[in-house]
């Protein structure tokens, strides 16, 4: 617990919170329930998914399944299977060696994730190249085509390369997921310019030798060719054995970043022992990075850095392994998926494409993972670890298609609780304490009694001044000019702490002295630039100065908890809209947000939290059952609120956000504008969530006031897959690329105060690579606000 002296009242919160079969020597009999794998793997022989198959599967230090199934060859002579064949795993090798030799170069500082590929080979910039990074290549979000072409025909890695650099964006980058071939293969020239070797010398030095991965490597000797799996016939009607299946690896000689490796199922378990019990190959923190959710935040597909997490790709997770674990498969019939949860991996290794290409290792993996989680023998804490984690990820930050979007809750606020509890927390145990009350229209519990009249008739209170932030006690007024009232139903004096100077935002010293505690109960919009926020640091920071408790009634972050997006601001920048270096959407509620400044600025008040009951990080407003209340008066609906976070990054510039309009922040416009061309560039560019339509208006107040605008309506379409302050970036790109003399951005930097994304904009920078750059600062940032999180 930290100095400022913080009361968390955790007790009032329930938060949400076949051939012969070998097994290895070394094989413990404990798990006997595996013995359903034999006859999974047999069916799939039985039903020519498959020729044969070795499967291992390791657990919680130990191998606890080894075994060979059917035939290695077919064609042109029967060969049984053997535990130490070595199989072409084809896409493996994106992971297994592509994808780690990248990681580490940026493990040494040599290779940024962030940077434009074009920055470390300048002739992939070619035609419209030169915004992809490396990140997009390693998620699969480079927009390239999936496939160089293979007509006509040509030969060579040289010959590959340049058709990869001339290869154009079938999407812009970062829009959407298409796994890609020619993105790996870019990534092993990467690995070869950084580091000045081969890629198979790189890996073998690097990779292979330090596992001690002996029979793992690119171009298999001719020694190793009796043991290895052969594939189908080439185009020349001659058997792929120990040469590479996929075709444009081996036109470029057998070494390539997509594919071209051959390995046994022994090999691929010390590298993904490595990756669970760490290794002087890659750093833990660099393994935690590689095999988590990397791609966009609003993409419906999980991805690491090569690695799938959960994608159409991901079959060989099974039913039951949590979307927290990570896999990859291969094109001949090979797979691997790992899970730290239950400390488990599963290796199959099929050729399942011998002898003719038309064998299938999918329904297999499938039915292989679910066999293998069912029959784990797990502690209780590791089942429910599990059952937690196999949820859909309705509380995660990412989006998955499995994901719950919504859910019928029910949620008592801070002040319900206090009800609840008897107001035991803030009365007094003799008399009354004096209280201020730091509240408006959206302080009301679930009876619809407001918060004022709750507390003025409580027992152990006395409710001697209310405080109303901007918009007033009654949540109506939309100017700086906000006076002194005093409340008509119960006769409190109502003081303003909102206005046009520092001064008349902050509570009068003079009236805290004669309190002895100041509750806060009031709805939050979720958005950094909201000045609630401010106003609670302020009245932090008073309350200390005072010597008196701040007692914090918590309530929803209508835009969920889940979601962080946005900038970090610059350090200096601090002001009405900025109290902290939050992100613009920050996950937060106003308790949470107390608790990280009374810390983090070394407040250190006197900071009790009366936390919420049945609220869950995931839930959107509409999923706690609580009416929606107009926290100001321009946030009408949920989505409204939703939008505002990334609108209103444009609200300071000379654009119309809506005010004035029946749907404020959901209206984009100005007298200047041509409204198809904006819908149809902003269409065009493939932004999550949203669409965009062609619309005419007039606003009654704010910018342009009596002025018919054009612009568009901003219909939102799947909020779980929308970035609110990317759409922000968005926005004022496609304004200041159409609109260059017309659209002046320089206020803009009062709501976005961070300096390096307002230059990009201004610089032309495509809004995705400025949000990319965003990802390390809000790591760092997660990891400060995981400190002050109340719930799950």
């Amino acid at each position: 617990m930290c100095a400022c002296g913080l009361t968390l009242l955790v007790g009032m919160a329930s938060a949400a919170a076949g051939g012969s079969a070998r097994p290895h020597a070394s094989a413990p009999t404990s798990v006997s329930n595996l013995g359903v794998l034999d006859s999974i793997v047999r069916d799939a022989i039985h039903d020519g998914q498959v020729p044969g198959a070795v499967l291992l599967v390791w657990h919680d230090g130990q191998v606890v399944y080894r075994k060979a199934f059917g035939d290695r060859a077919l064609e042109p002579h029967r060969e049984a299977m053997t535990v130490d064949t070595v199989f072409d795993i084809a896409s493996l090798t994106k992971v297994i060696a592509t994808t780690t030799a990248v990681m580490q170069l940026v493990q040494k500082g040599e290779v940024r994730l962030n940077d434009p590929v074009a920055k470390y080979m300048p002739e992939f910039a070619e035609n419209g190249k030169e915004d992809i990074t490396v990140r997009n290549l390693l998620t699969h979000f480079s927009g390239l085509r999936a496939d160089i072409d293979l007509t006509p025909p040509w030969e060579g890695r040289d010959t590959a390369l340049r058709m990869a650099f001339a290869e154009t964006p079938a999407y812009s980058p970062g829009s959407r997921f298409l796994y890609s071939d020619t993105n790996f293969i870019a990534l092993g020239a990467l690995v070869e310019r950084v580091s000045g070797s081969t890629l198979d010398a790189y890996c073998a030095r690097k990779i292979f030798i330090p596992l001690r991965m002996t029979r793992t490597r690119f171009l298999p000797p001719a020694t190793w060719r009796h043991k290895i799996a052969p594939t189908e016939y080439d185009e020349h009607g001659k058997m792929l054995r120990g040469v590479v299946h996929d075709p444009r690896a081996r036109r470029m000689g057998g070494v390539a970043g997509h594919a071209g490796i051959f390995s046994t199922a022994d090999d691929l378990s010390k590298f993904a022992q490595a990756l669970l019990n760490g290794s002087p190959v890659l750093s833990s923190e660099i393994v935690e990075k590689m095999t988590t959710p990397q791609q966009p935040p609003t993409a419906p597909v999980l991805r690491g850095f090569g690695w799938d997490i959960d994608s159409p790709f991901s079959s060989n997770r099974g039913e039951l392994l949590p979307v927290g674990s990570f896999g990859h498969t291969g094109f001949t019939g090979t797979s691997i998926w790992i899970d730290r949860t239950t400390r488990t991996f599963i290796v199959l290794l099929t050729n399942s494409v011998h002898p003719r290409g038309k064998g299938s290792a999918v329904a297999l993996r499938s039915r292989v993972a679910t066999a293998v989680a069912a029959a784990l023998p797990l502690t209780v804490s590791e089942k429910e670890e599990l059952r937690w984690q196999s949820i859909t990820g309705y509380n995660e930050a990412q989006t998955a298609a499995r994901h719950v979007a919504a859910r019928n809750g029910v949620v008592q606020t801070g002040i319900d609780v206090l009800e609840a509890h008897n107001f035991d927390p803030i009365r007094a145990a003799t008399g009354k304490k004096r209280i201020g009350l730091l509240t408006n229209q959206t302080g009301i519990d679930l009876q619809g009694r407001r918060t004022i009249d709750v507390l003025a008739q409580a027992p152990g209170i006395s409710l001697d001044a209310i405080f109303s932030p901007e918009h007033g006690v009654t949540g109506e007024l939309d100017t700086i000019h906000v006076g002194d009232t005093r409340d008509a139903a119960t006769g409190i004096p109502v003081y303003s702490v909102y206005g046009g100077s520092e001064a008349a935002r902050r509570p009068s010293p003079a009236l805290l002295k004669n309190l002895e505690a100041v509750v806060v109960d009031i709805q939050d919009a979720g958005a950094r630039y909201y000045t609630y926020e401010t106003t609670l640091g302020y009245f932090l920071e008073a309350a200390a100065k005072a010597g008196i408790e701040l007692i914090v009634l918590d309530r929803p972050n209508p835009i969920t908890g889940s979601f962080v997006q946005g900038a970090i601001p610059d350090a200096g920048h601090e002001s009405f809209v900025n109290y902290f270096p939050v992100p613009v959407r920050h996950g937060m509620t106003m308790s949470e947000l107390a608790k990280m400044f009374n810390a983090e600025r070394n407040i250190n008040a006197r900071l009790t939290v009366v936390p919420m009951e049945g609220w869950m990080r995931g839930d959107w407003y509409d999923s706690t059952g609580l009416p929606w209340i107009n926290p100001s008066p321009n946030l009408r609906s949920l989505t409204e609120a939703t939008l505002y976070t990334g609108v209103a990054v444009v609200e300071g510039t000379n654009v119309s956000v809506g005010r004035g309009t029946d749907t404020p922040f959901e209206l984009l416009g100005a007298p200047w504008v041509r409204a198809r061309e904006l819908a149809q560039y902003l269409n065009g560019r493939s932004i999550a969530g949203v669409r965009f339509v062609p619309v005419t208006f007039t606003p009654t107040a704010g910018m342009h006031v009596g002025q018919k605008c054009e612009g568009v309506n901003i219909v939102l379409v799947d909020r779980n897959g929308f970035d609110a302050p990317e759409l922000g970036l968005e926005l004022a790109s496609a304004l200041h690329k159409l609109y260059p003399g017309q659209f002046h951005m320089e206020r803009m930097i009062e709501l976005l105060p961070n300096q390096a994304a307002y230059d990009a904009v201004a610089g032309g920078q495509d809004p995705r690579r400025i949000a990319d750059d965003w990802r390390e600062p809000l790591e760092k940032f997660q990891q400060v606000r995981a400190k002050y999180l109340i719930y799950k």
